[in-house]
């Protein structure tokens, strides 16, 4: 291919991977502000500000790029989950991050979680999908917590599958605080943290031990 027609075909591309994120972006604003039901496609056009003609070139549907936030959503939850910026050789400072991560974006996204879930009571697919993202995240958890039992980190009083249950509800109600009070937010993370390592049975010992070797 001539270099210049290489060239083109890359600014398109480019192009057309921004408009798409920008129409994305527009669509979580649009359900997050008026719900699913409310939302049309003209909403999320006139704050993309392209044409209609443009968003069907990306999406057949709103239901097509609700379905395309959703799964961003396990993206964004996978990512937290994951805490790549904790020293990957500390579990208490993993299990501190993933939890954190996990609760920004929950708050981040809390709005268009809430249009989710109430969507999700009609919708038989987007209710198994939403459920196979809370179930994943919920698997990935447990390992966590069984690894750190395994490793002696952790000395829960119940099962793992219990503590990962127990911790994910925690982070779901703490979420809101967050969004209620970002400037509260280190304050709320700091008590969060705490109970999360309480609720793991990690005793005072190695959580201090472990900042110490850190500073």
């Amino acid at each position: 291919m001539p270099a210049t027609l290489w060239s083109v075909r890359t600014s398109r591309d480019r192009l057309d991977s921004r408009t798409r994120a920008i129409l994305i972006a527009s669509a979580k604003r649009a359900f997050s502000e008026l719900g699913y039901a409310r939302t049309t496609v003209a909403d999320i056009t006139e704050r993309a500000e392209v044409s209609r003609a443009t968003f069907y070139v990306y999406f057949g549907s709103k239901d097509d790029v609700f379905r395309v936030l959703t799964e961003r959503l396990w993206d964004e939850f996978y990512e937290a989950q994951r805490a790549r910026s904790a020293d990957g050789t500390d579990p208490v400072a993993v299990a501190t991050v993933a939890v954190t991560d996990f609760v920004d974006v929950y708050a981040a996204n809390l709005a268009f979680i809430t249009v989710l879930e109430h969507q999700a009571l009609t919708d038989p697919q987007l209710r198994a999908l939403w459920h196979g993202i809370r179930e994943r995240l919920l698997k990935r958890m447990v390992r966590f917590v069984g690894a750190l039992v395994a490793d002696g980190v952790a000395h829960p009083l119940a099962p793992p599958d219990m503590v990962a249950t127990a911790a994910s509800g925690m982070a779901v109600r703490f979420a809101p605080l967050i969004a209620a009070h970002p400037d509260d937010r280190a304050q709320i993370m700091d008590h969060l943290s705490c109970l999360y390592l309480q609720t793991l049975g990690i005793d005072s010992q190695v959580r201090t031990g472990r900042t110490e070797e850190r500073s």
